[in-house]
């Protein structure tokens, strides 16, 4: 299991199109992956759940996977929320 504290670089933060994209690159990982904001963590592959975080520009989230491919998984959801990708 690897976690990671990333700080959002997004200026949308992660509504609507973002999260779907944030979503859409999760669900590509077989590794069970979550996203935490404050005492709140949810699946990272279910886009109702990202967008209850109401996750916004310069706030920290913390990252979660558990599975074959969880380095991956938490490496390229990092460069996104940090604007890299």
């Amino acid at each position: 299991m690897l976690e990671r504290k990333v700080v959002v670089a997004l200026q949308q933060g992660l509504h609507a199109r973002p999260a779907s994209q944030f979503v859409k690159s999760a669900s590509s990982f077989e590794s069970d992956i979550r996203i935490g904001k404050g005492e709140n963590l949810v699946n990272a592959k279910s886009i109702i759940n990202v967008l209850t975080l109401a996750v916004e520009e310069g706030e920290e989230v913390v990252l979660i996977a558990e599975g074959p491919d969880e380095q991956q998984g938490i490496e390229a959801l990092e460069r996104y929320l940090v604007g890299q990708e």
